[in-house]
């Protein structure tokens, strides 16, 4: 016997999950006020349980988990379910429904897993974390308004909720809250507390048989998968798949026996575990030894979690129940409560039990509104333990109690309350603080050189929390929300003071810094608290009190920091005669930092309250009582001090006078303006520097923008250098500064600066980005800052700025900007980026030439600063800006090209052109008294007049100058403008007029001069052009009479052969000949299932194939070719090459596989595997005509059945088709025979090269040259070909002829060529055996036997074999022949015409689907009468396909052209492909001519078997699959998708077969399977059964189609589903795109 406690969670006893529903022994049984005695005790359920989990669970590693769960049920689950309700658990659930209360709303409340599909409202939706399930938000009313979708993590729930009754939508936000009524009955409630109080800690008492044990491996975060199965091979000696099942497993439950065994085999499989796993990392793999009792029961507890969700599901009142037990304080004080322990102790349960734990509180605690709050202060009160636990465990977020966060911080008015009574925003910074506290340096501020990265990322995850507090700001304030909102404020500047002037960097001189400074975290944790510091503001807005206090407490802390330098001694600088007593400092001497938030956020607090007095006593009154809230005098020289600096650092960085400090401090320049961190850090600097500018003096301001920039002693004329780096440095800073002048002045749409919303300021910025270039709605997002609600707000605005171009087959939808908006461009908008910047101001100047307009540039108008904000504009007239315009233009007007620079005086020039026009502005809203703004009146008095002059001259194309001295005289300037512009332009109008004529003139000339020359070379070579033959024309005539006949006695002339070839990789040229050495195209060979009719069918050797084809094409060999010539030995050196190149690289990924002769084409880079030889065409000039009288079709068979029989060498009698007395053995050649053309011995190996790779690559065998297929299997892929092609011209409704391409036609004539010449290479016998067994499908041939029918045939496969085989019936024992022209002309003819007629019978049988004897009798009976009462259309339409391959099979093999009209409409084409293939237009007149066969065909076919495998003719073209229209309904079929080989729930990943439709578990282990020995995925074994190695995938949740080509070759492609802005974003709701869906539909047929 044993006695002991099992812990299942860390020190939570069995008890702890009992306790709340199981009574003891000594007490009586009260099941919601009804008492009942139990029929067993409590004593007894406990011996009971502890006897029979052991004998249920881990009695084996690998237990049966059907069997399993079934026995834990009927012997575990249901006794436990009748003793609580003291009767049968439906009984009991009936009594206990009256209780339950139907008008409650119900929460949807379902737990996401991993992978699952959710959507969000951005419309309705608080915040980004409310989200919805599949079907409750196909239900709901968000599915018409603005939605996301993406994938969740993992442990949420949804948070849906609808009144049982029909709801009315008011824009709940998905996270309306509703109350659950408490049970309806006090008693009830009250018998239930007390039942449940009386529960207390137990032990478990079990018996142990055996002693046995198990090894348990546990995950963690450290090993790799593939680290994990090499232990566990080589420690346990389990092999590779058992192994990756074990280390599956571990990952998904946290834990998993591995050895079962006694305790000394289970020690040593741990010592050996931990010995290999420390081999690969520092770090042992974590195994425990666990008796396999305790195991059991360990087990047993995670499976009452379940049943416990369960139970508490059944009635709101259990719930209730079990939420008060859970809360309730411990009876022992120093005890917490359940719910308590149970967090705390999540950081050391494995996985598992971790979801076990989780899956319980979103079922119970989080489902009622006050007991969600209970459990919110609790987990408020533990914060600080469980985030230093997580931190210190290795498991993702997602799997910890911590991410519990996110679903009671986001409610708005449960995060209201936790501030009020929790104090919350003091205890999540005061967790970062102590986490980050070893972060700290002497002077108190942030240093990460050195740091953790996986520990600072999981201290980062704490800000999520602090956003989700902020995340709503309230709409009334509370004294006590004022209070300890205020408290979180200091504690968090406090945290803001760490990083103020963090990470501080000093000018590296003399040599370059040798190791780069840690810079990444830094800005890391500025992106964090980037919406933080956002969405306190907002809070502070809200309230004017608590917006002046925060601006008092950022202030003080500010005044605090000990980093600032305002230690030092003031001194005074004179500059035209103004004096600035300021504090040296220079940047290139002294340290600086770029993490300036508290500055930042003064900033942002001053701008929310311009309208208040904040530099004197604020005295304001709240009910009746003044409070002097703080009286200091603000120095506004201190305040712009630190962001003048970073701005002169970034300034001195584009100047490469930091560039010895290595690239860390040019990428923290770049992230300052990035769009990622500039709202938070350059834009609240340039706003803290425009608050300066408004408070102090202009002159005073300029003079400390000028120290700062060290450019004080250059314009103060005290410095001169002759250095040109110095130089280069000074012009760059000028820029710099003159640009910082220009942000100042003219960057004025910010709410508060100006009268602007955040509406303007959002479309100014796609204005200005849409400038640059059209851009996609993506490109458009991401160039724009986002809200906390990951919002841009570019919907609200971008029809109102721009025009959307919709999408074509591919690519993405543009936005383009309207012309009107045109007029807002500033060529120095602030958030350019250098490249933009140069983008920008060439992308406007040309369309200005486009349009024949001004290419002037000018300053657009700003809107009005506000009244606190108007002094700024006084900058462009003070005293110091002119003197440093007078400096520039005199260093220009010297023309010493060091000095200045073309940008320095575009800028100065943009500044002159800012204050004309402001001035302009105030003259025309005042009287001239009234305007103190006098630019003009200084710049023209102080400005040397040479110097002014150019000045004017260069502003004279905007007029500003006159307009402006025309406003001050009062003279009418509107009007002398408009005179004056229309002027200039009719002036420019007419030199663009005059420069075009001039053109014109000039081009007439050269032309006149051409034809001249042309005219006085043909006189000076008249003889030349009279001796000129007349046979070109001549046979141009001859060849338009020419006969576009392609078979049979009136086939025309070859018209065309192969023209004189250019190697790619020699250049060299060479014409194609039979003995010349070989030429070879490029070529490809693969299984193609684009064909098929029966999809997933595979073909064997054993049957009739491959000498016959399958009628539904199941599988085919298809070749396709680029077309690119090369010499045979040029090919095979170039290979050789990549062999040994690519063999040298022996970690390099290989996209080719060599040991299959894959290569990539040397100009155009296509994959191929070999190369087909090109093969001059045979001429064919003999007349036909007479031979036809004595060659009929009868005596063409009666011959052919002759030499077959002879060739036999077997005479038996047998029942003959006709009399063969006439018939002689070698009566075939008396038409006329050849001898056969004799090919190089290049040409013969090339052959060779190519049958054997679409042997081996066709039959899936290793190569065999002696293999009888080998012929057969080229005629086949010539047939396939040629059919693939015919069936993409049709469905793209292409002309048969004229729509290939040069270079596909070529390689198609090369592959029937090649085809046509594998008898010559092949024996004889072989392919004379092979053409009788063939015939015998037509005609009866002796000693063929098992002969399929002629539906079991497809016929154009054979057709091609017949035609290309039977020149071997004329090669006899001694000599080399070949049949004559005239006889191949009859061969050809004859046998297409059988064919034809036997293929129309086959349409005609496979259209009926009951196939009685009677029905054959009958249809060959009307046959020979007539075609009465047939579907004469549904049979042309049949036979159209055959048609139209067997006329591009006899172009290529013949080389005659077909009829022009061929080339011209895909339409009306039976007559013409009939009249080339010498067939009657009406093709039932072939059983009228040929009435004996058809006799004859009627007693053959009477007794032929008939296959009950029907396809209709013509084939059903394939496309793929068809897919919703709406990309949703696509995820919901997704998301009911369930693993056929995985019992678990988990969410996969769904990945659907485009080509069949079957949906499939990919990426995973579960689904793997064994192919060819090794160990592929599920959709590579798919593609093999289902595409013959390729397949076209969609991965649904990524929204991405993945084209697969085989195990190891891949490619993405577009998706089919676009968002409204022609855009594959599968967070947006996207629709299909069937145009791009036909395109990988038809790319797949070419390929």
């Amino acid at each position: 016997m044993q006695n002991a406690r099992y812990w299942i969670f860390a020190d939570i006893q069995y008890a702890d999950i009992f306790q709340l529903f199981l009574a003891d022994s000594r007490c009586r049984y009260i099941s919601f006020g009804l008492e009942t005695t139990p029929s067993l005790s409590w004593a007894a359920i406990l011996s009971y349980l502890g006897e029979q989990v052991p004998l249920i669970y881990c009695l084996e590693t690998e237990p049966q988990q059907g069997e399993e769960e079934q026995k834990v049920e009927q012997r575990l689950l249901h006794p436990l379910e009748c003793f609580l309700f003291g009767e049968d658990p439906c009984v009991g659930l009936e009594k206990l429904q009256q209780y339950n209360s139907s008008s409650s709303a119900q929460q949807c409340g379902r737990v996401f897993k991993e992978g699952e599909t959710v959507y969000s409202c951005r419309d309705c939706a608080i915040d980004p974390t409310c989200v919805l399930c599949i079907e409750c938000f196909q239900k709901s009313v968000h599915k018409s308004h603005r939605y996301k979708m993406h994938a969740s993590a993992g442990g949420g729930f949804c948070d849906y909720a609808v009144p049982p009754a029909a709801a009315v939508h008011d824009r709940h936000a998905a996270k309306v809250r509703y109350t659950v009524p408490k049970a309806s009955s006090w008693e009830v409630q009250n018998g239930l507390h007390l039942h449940f109080k009386k529960l207390t800690l137990f032990n478990v008492v079990f018996r142990v048989k055996e002693d046995t044990y198990f090894c348990v491996l546990y995950n963690d975060e450290h090993h790799s998968y593939d680290h994990v199965i090499y232990t566990l091979q080589r420690a346990i000696a389990c092999d590779q798949n058992q192994a990756q099942i074990y280390t599956a497993l571990i990952d998904k439950e946290g834990r998993k026996a591995v050895k079962r065994g006694t305790l000394r085999s289970c020690q040593q499989a741990k010592d050996n575990i931990r010995r290999n796993s420390e081999h690969i990392i520092q770090i042992p793999l974590r195994v425990e030894i666990l008796h396999t009792a305790v195991m059991a029961h360990q087990t047993f507890a995670l499976r009452l979690g379940a049943w416990f969700q369960k139970i508490i599901g059944y009635l709101v009142g259990l719930r209730e129940v079990f939420c008060q037990v859970a809360l309730e304080p411990a009876a022992d004080n120093n005890q917490l409560c359940l719910i308590s322990r149970l967090m705390l102790h999540d950081a050391k349960l494995y996985k598992g039990g971790r979801k076990v734990v989780h899956e319980l509180i979103f079922s119970s605690l989080l489902m009622d509104t006050e007991f969600k709050r209970q459990f919110a202060m609790k987990f408020t009160e533990h914060y600080k333990q469980l985030q230093e636990d997580f931190i210190s465990d290795d498991h993702q977020r997602n799997i910890s109690v911590t991410a519990l966060s996110v679903q009671i911080f986001t409610v708005p008015t449960l995060a209201r309350q936790l501030i009020e009574e929790g104090s919350v925003i003091k205890v999540i910074i005061d967790t970062v603080m102590d986490m980050m506290s070893a972060h700290l340096d002497s002077n108190n501020r942030f240093q990460f050189q050195g740091h953790n990265p996986d520990k600072f990322f999981r201290v980062q995850v704490i800000f999520h929390d602090l956003r989700y507090i902020l995340i709503s700001k309230p709409s009334v304030w509370t004294e006590t929300l004022r209070v300890k909102f205020l408290e979180g404020i200091r504690v968090f500047l406090r945290f803001l003071c760490c990083m103020q002037g963090m990470e501080e960097v000093k000018m590296q001189l003399g040599q370059h810094v040798e190791v780069e400074p840690e810079w990444e975290a830094g800005f890391t944790l500025q992106m964090q608290l980037r919406h933080i510091l956002a969405m306190f503001q907002d809070w502070c807005s809200s309230d004017e009190r608590v917006l002046l206090l925060a601006f008092q407490e950022c202030h003080r802390a500010l005044m605090s920091c000990t980093n600032q330098p305002f230690r030092s001694e003031p001194t005074d600088s004179y500059m035209c005669k103004q004096i600035l007593h300021a504090r040296p400092y220079k940047v290139s001497q002294e340290p600086v930092s770029i993490h300036l938030p508290i500055s930042r956020l003064l900033a942002e607090v001053r701008l929310l309250r311009n309208e208040a007095v904040m530099c004197e006593c604020l005295a304001l009154s709240f009910t009746g009582v003044y409070l002097c809230v703080f009286q200091v005098q603000l120095n506004f020289t201190e305040l712009a001090e630190q962001p003048l600096r970073c701005v002169v650092l970034a300034a001195q960085v584009c100047a490469d006078m930091w560039r010895r400090n290595g690239l860390s401090l040019v990428s923290q320049v770049y992230y300052y303006q990035d769009v990622k961190c500039r709202d938070e850090m350059f834009d609240k600097d340039v706003i803290m520097l425009q608050i300066a500018a408004s408070k102090m003096d202009p002159n005073h301001f300029l003079m400390l923008v000028l120290l700062r920039f060290e450019l004080f002693d250059i314009f103060n004329g005290n410095s001169s250098s002759k250095d040109q780096e110095v130089l280069k440095q000074w012009n760059r800073l000028t820029e710099e500064m003159l640009y910082l002048i220009i942000i100042i002045v003219g960057e004025r749409y910010v709410p508060g600066i100006s009268h602007v919303t955040k509406e303007d300021v959002t479309m100014r910025e796609v204005i200005h980005l849409l400038c640059i270039q059209p851009m996609a709605h993506s490109s458009l997002v991401k160039s724009l800052p986002e809200n906390e609600s990951h919002e841009t707000g570019l919907e609200t605005v971008i029809s109102k700025v721009a025009i959307f171009k919709k999408p074509g087959v591919s690519g993405h939808g543009l936005y383009e900007l309207k012309k009107e908006c045109l007029k807002e461009f500033n060529p120095f908008f602030y958030h350019y980026s250098r490249p933009q910047h140069s983008k920008a101001e060439e992308a406007q100047k040309k369309r200005r030439t486009q349009e024949s307009s001004d290419k002037a540039l000018r300053p657009p108008v700003p809107p009005p600063f506000c009244p606190a904000f108007s002094n700024i504009v006084y900058l462009l007239c003070c005293d110091i800006f002119i003197h440093i315009l007078k400096r520039i233009f005199q260093k220009a007007a010297e023309d010493r090209s060091n000095r200045w620079t073309e940008p320095m005086i575009q800028r100065a020039l943009h500044l002159v052109g800012q204050a004309l026009l402001e001035e302009k502005t105030q003259l025309e809203s005042s009287s001239t008294e009234e305007v103190t703004f006098d630019f003009s009146l200084k710049a023209q008095s102080k400005i040397s007049p040479f110097v002014f002059s150019e000045i004017v001259s260069v502003c004279l194309s905007c007029k500003m100058f006159e307009v402006v001295k025309c406003l001050r005289e009062k003279s009418g300037p509107v009007a002398s403008f408009s005179v004056d512009h229309s002027t200039v332009q009719d002036k420019e109008k007419a030199e663009r007029k005059r420069k075009a004529e001039a053109a014109k003139a000039h081009r007439q000339k050269i032309m006149a001069q051409m034809s001249a020359m042309q005219k006085n070379f043909i006189e000076s070579n008249k003889m030349l052009y009279d001796n000129v033959p007349e046979s070109s024309s001549q046979s141009d005539a001859a060849a338009s009479v020419d006969s576009r006949v392609a078979v049979g006695p009136q086939q025309g002339v070859c018209s065309t052969d192969w023209e004189a070839q250019i190697c790619i990789l020699c250049q060299e040229e060479q014409e194609v000949q039979a003995q010349a050495p070989a030429m070879v195209l490029t070529a490809c060979v693969q299984r193609s299932t684009v064909l098929t009719q029966n999809r997933g069918k595979t073909l064997s050797l054993k049957g009739s194939y491959p000498l016959f084809m399958p009628p539904d094409l199941a599988v085919g060999t298809h070749t396709g070719s680029c077309g690119h010539v090369m010499h045979a030995t040029c090919w095979q050196k170039y290979f050789e090459a990549v062999q040994n190149t690519t063999r040298n690289r022996l970690h390099a990924d290989l996209i080719i596989d060599l040991e299959n002769g894959e290569y990539m084409c040397p100009l155009c880079k296509s994959l191929c595997n070999t190369v087909i030889p090109l093969i001059p065409v045979e001429p064919s000039n003999e007349s036909a005509e007479l031979v036809g009288q004595h060659l009929t079709l009868e005596c063409w068979i009666q011959i052919l059945s002759s030499r077959i029989r002879g060739l036999r060498g077997t005479w038996e009698t047998a029942t003959a088709l006709f009399d063969e007395s006439r018939a002689e053995f070698r009566s075939i050649l008396s038409f006329g025979v050849q001898e056969p053309p004799k090919f190089s011995r290049s040409i013969t190996e090339m052959l060779g090269v190519c049958a054997t790779t679409v042997h081996r690559v066709g039959l899936q065998t290793a190569p065999n040259d002696l293999c009888p297929y080998m012929p057969v299997m080229s005629w086949n892929t010539c047939a396939y070909t040629i059919q693939a092609i015919e069936n993409m011209l049709q469905e793209e409704g292409k002309p048969l002829f004229g729509s290939l391409q040069n270079r596909q036609l070529s390689g198609l004539k090369a592959l029937v060529q090649f085809s046509a010449a594998q008898r010559l290479k092949s024996s004889q016998a072989v392919i004379q055996k092979h053409f009788a067994d063939m015939l015998a499908v037509l005609v009866p041939v002796p000693n063929v036997e098992n002969t399929p029918s002629i539906l079991e045939v497809d016929f154009f496969h054979l057709l091609v074999g017949l035609v290309l085989s039977i020149p071997a019936l004329y090669q006899e024992e001694a000599v080399d022949l070949q049949p004559s022209a005239v006889s191949t002309a009859y061969n050809h003819l004859y046998l297409l015409h059988l064919l034809t007629m036997t293929h129309m019978l086959q349409v005609l049988l496979a259209s009926h689907d009951f196939l009685l004897r009677s029905f054959i009798v009958s249809l060959f009976l009307r046959l020979r009468a007539g075609v009465t009462g047939f579907c004469v259309e549904g049979v042309k339409r049949g036979v159209l396909p055959f048609l139209r391959c067997a006329a591009l099979f006899f172009n290529c093999l013949t080389g005659v052209p077909p009829p022009e009209e061929l080339s011209e409409s895909p339409e009306s084409q039976l007559h013409l492909l009939c009249s080339y293939l010498s067939l009657p237009s009406n093709l039932f007149q072939l059983f009228q001519d040929h009435r004996d066969f058809v006799t004859t065909l009627i007693k053959r076919y009477k007794s032929d078997a008939i296959s009950h495998l029907l396809f209709r003719y013509p084939h059903k073209r394939n496309r793929l699959i068809d897919l919703p229209e709406d990309y949703s309904v696509l995820l919901n079929q997704a998301s009911h998708f369930k693993c056929p080989n995985s019992s678990d729930d988990e969410r996969k990943h769904p990945t659907l077969c485009l080509l069949c439709g079957v949906m499939l578990c990919a990426q995973s282990p579960c689904c793997q399977q064994q192919l060819n020995g090794e160990e592929v995925g599920a959709c590579t074994a798919h593609a093999t059964i289902c595409g013959a190695g390729v397949g076209m995938f969609l991965r649904v949740r990524e929204c991405e189609i993945i084209l697969m080509a085989s195990k190891t070759r891949g490619s993405p492609y577009p998706a089919p589903y676009l968002d409204d802005y022609g855009e594959t974003d599968p967070q947006l709701g996207i629709h299909f795109h069937k145009k791009r869906k036909r395109k990988v539909f038809l790319n797949g047929i070419i390929s």
